[in-house]
């Protein structure tokens, strides 16, 4: 060992030697605490730095500093690793079978080095056919193997190639899925790129790249992608667009530029036609408002095509519509309400129909009463909804075939894009969305786009949910507009009056408490339980679902009860939730972990974007129904189908024990239990509280204060979305005679 390097700490060195054991990994950030066999020592040494999937009995060349921790002592502080190939067949079969290659296994490894010994290296990078020689290894096997072999060497450049600039290593294998052996060009040219390209690599990742290459913090190329960066951010939280002035002052705090540099680099975006400025006019005064070129064209088109629907004759034609309308009503088994007769007249006549209304107060009536009417004349109908479990609940409810959005569109993964549009249009002479409220601006969008003009629309939802987790306020936006007719459903009826659970929802929707269980006998379907801290509600919270429900209520703790809660953070927040009622719920033997997250069989989870190769979409829930440790990988059971995700896309999924109010919009659950903390004051919100509560069927239990209750249900200062689709249909109308909604 050099003892020079060690008596001065801050000596700079390289080391080599093999990895002897693993102390610590962190498999997200790829922090490594190891230690290494000197091949000058046969006293190991620890060494502390990034690393991927670090494997014992790996041969490593480490460059890097001494330190002396005030805790654990002298360590080699690593900057820069090199994992270097063994040269004998003892160690390259111990590389191969390490578990560092997919799909290779120490079986599969001992074949290839027992075929070409020491040439194994030599036979994968320069002549992989070779690999089918190996027995037991078939032709597409040895296909796997040689891409296998490829990724593996191109990420191990990559990672040499980003250590010095702080990029961790899980972004680097990212990075090189996305632009494979051009990476480092790209890196090099705009690292700005991954921010935009590569999901979880946000602007800050991209920005501090960017800075270690040494780019100008005061640059156009900065302030674009700063400028992109900010309005990405702004319609995440549900913005069409944004005033220009707010933007660029929200971006020159961030990023620390003048607001003349971003000014400039506005207008470069807006001649590139990624962005579209407006001046728009609200309350007598003029601003400009910035939008994403998408969304700008998703606005504007989807209130032209409305209004093209509205403007088209009704290609199902009623001769005499309120014998028509008399006839139906006498043979539905419930007698309809004046509100609702008004809804299912108004579709015999009119183009769309928006039908709204709180639990309890028959939109579902309403349905069936409508295809009743359509069917009487032959009509083609079509029946949706945004989500899986929305769409199977519309199909218990009318016993009809009911989609979802993206399969009714017939989403193509090849091509990105629907299969339905203007020029192949739905064949329906009816088309029914429920829970329209969850209507993104881009979903709708494409839905109009394949709507036949000569068809009836119907979109039925409740406005006084949470409105979509996407931009826009599309179903608000309609109603505010005044172009459509709009049915309100207010009478709750009286077996739906019976249940608290409805009473309540109502009561926090008029800003009013809900009434608590009263003394008398039995069991009710909605409770509050005092808990003001935090730490001791997770505890009842966890109590309830794992111990109490299932005794009392007889529900499955996993399967019939859902927590949901309107914050990520803290002791009652998403994520410790998730991790308390998955320690209580669920320990099995098998399971994989990604990062600091294991996922076990048997675990519930939900998918958080939309994958349409998968079939899957953001807010499905699932069971894992098979974990393979050895591949990383794990199959995802959700309703009628199974799902499998390799560990490289378990980023895609979380554990689904507790999740936010916004993410169970569409669904429901035979119990709900939801905290209502002080903690959680920036969202307590009436819509929240009232979404929150609605999703339950047979339970709902509230855990938290009376303080944080109340300050929920009188907060109805719902934060603003910028859109702008409720004046651009108003206007159209306005400007085109005979349309009056």
């Amino acid at each position: 060992m050099d003892l020079q390097a060690l008596r001065n700490p801050e000596a700079g060195r390289t080391l080599r030697g093999t990895l002897e054991r693993v102390v610590f990994h962190n498999e997200a950030s790829g922090w490594t605490v190891l230690r290494l066999k000197l091949q000058s020592s046969a006293d190991p040494v620890t060494v502390v730095g990034y690393m991927p999937d670090p494997q014992p009995g790996t041969a490593l060349s480490v460059t890097g500093t001494w330190v002396s921790d005030p805790r654990w002592g002298r360590q080699f502080k690593m900057e820069v690793f090199e994992t270097l190939l063994p040269d004998t067949a003892e160690g390259i079969r111990h590389y191969l079978g390490s578990g560092l290659l997919k799909g290779i296994g120490k079986r599969m490894a001992q074949r290839i080095v027992n075929c070409f010994g020491p040439d194994t290296f030599r036979i994968l990078d320069e002549e992989p056919g070779r690999l089918s020689e190996v027995k037991g290894i078939s032709a597409r096997k040895a296909e796997e193997v040689k891409a296998a072999w490829t990724e593996h060497r191109g990420i191990r450049d990559l990672i040499v190639f980003l250590q010095p600039h702080g990029i961790s290593t899980a972004y680097a294998v990212r990075i090189f899925k996305q632009y494979g052996t051009e990476s480092p060009a790209v890196v090099r040219s705009n690292p700005y790129r991954l921010a935009m390209d590569i999901r979880g690599i946000g602007f800050p990742t991209a920005d501090a790249l960017a800075m270690k290459l040494g780019f100008d913090p005061a640059g156009d190329l900065r302030a674009e992608a700063g400028l992109l960066h900010q309005l990405n951010r702004f319609s995440d939280e549900g913005n069409v667009f944004y005033p220009l002035e707010e933007l660029l002052h929200a971006c020159a705090d961030e990023l620390g530029m003048e607001t003349a540099v971003l000014r400039k680099a506005a207008g470069n975006l807006r001649r590139e036609k990624r962005i579209v400025v407006e001046e728009l006019e609200e309350n007598g005064e003029s601003f400009p408002a910035v939008y994403l070129s998408r969304f700008h064209h998703y606005e504007c088109r989807t209130a032209l095509r409305l209004l093209k629907i509205l403007k088209s004759p009704k290609s199902t034609y009623f001769e005499d519509p309120d014998g028509l309308l008399r006839g139906v009503l006498s043979m539905l088994p419930l007698r309809l309400a004046e509100e609702q007769t008004q809804a299912a007249r108004a579709v015999l006549h009119g183009k769309v129909l928006v039908v709204t209304g709180g639990p309890g107060t028959g939109k579902t009536t309403v349905i069936n009463a409508i295809i009743r009417l359509f069917e009487k004349r032959d009509a083609g109908i079509l029946l949706a909804a945004p989500t899986g479990r929305a769409a199977k609940r519309m199909a218990e409810a009318t016993e009809r075939k009911a989609k979802t959005v993206h399969r009714l569109l017939e989403y193509s993964p090849r091509d990105d894009a629907f299969q339905r549009n203007e020029d192949r249009p739905l064949a329906c002479g009816l088309l029914v969305v429920d829970e329209a409220s969850m209507l993104d601006a881009m979903l709708m969008y494409h839905l109009l786009k394949a709507v036949p003009l000569g068809a009836t629309l119907v979109l039925v939802g409740d406005v006084n949910q949470l409105p979509s987790v996407g931009p826009g306020n599309v179903l608000g936006d309609v109603i505010a507009s005044g172009a459509v007719e709009v049915v309100r459903l207010t009478e709750v009826f009286r077996q739906a009056a019976q249940s608290r659970i409805i009473v309540n929802a109502h009561r926090i929707n008029q800003g009013e408490a809900p009434e608590m269980r009263g003394s008398g006998p039995g069991l009710s379907d909605f409770y509050f339980i005092r808990r003001d801290d935090p730490e001791e509600a997770a505890q009842m919270i966890v109590e309830l679902v794992a111990k109490r429900i299932p005794a009392r209520f007889r529900l499955h703790p996993v399967e019939d009860i859902q927590v949901l809660t309107p914050m990520h953070k803290g002791s009652a927040g998403v994520t410790e939730l998730n991790l308390r009622l998955q320690e209580a719920l669920n320990r099995q033997d098998a399971w994989v972990k990604r990062g600091e997250r294991r996922f076990y069989l048997g675990d519930k989870v939900m998918q958080l974007r939309n994958n349409y190769d998968k079939d899957v979409y953001n807010g499905d829930t699932g069971r894992i129904c098979l974990v393979n440790p050895e591949e990383k990988e794990l199959t995802v059971r959700y309703d009628d189908k199974n799902v499998l995700y390799s560990f490289d896309e378990l980023d895609e999924i979380t554990t689904a024990y507790a999740v936010s109010v916004h993410k169970a919009q569409g669904s429901e659950y035979p119990a709900v239990v939801m905290p209502v903390l002080v903690q959680h004051y920036m969202l307590l919100q009436r819509n929240l509280l009232y979404t929150g509560v609605t999703r339950g069927k047979r339970l709902v239990i509230l855990v938290g204060s009376p303080k944080a209750l109340h300050i929920a249900v009188r907060n109805n200062r719902t934060q603003r979305r910028f859109t702008w689709l409720d004046k651009r249909l108003a206007a159209l109308c306005a400007a085109t005679p005979g349309i009056d909604g």
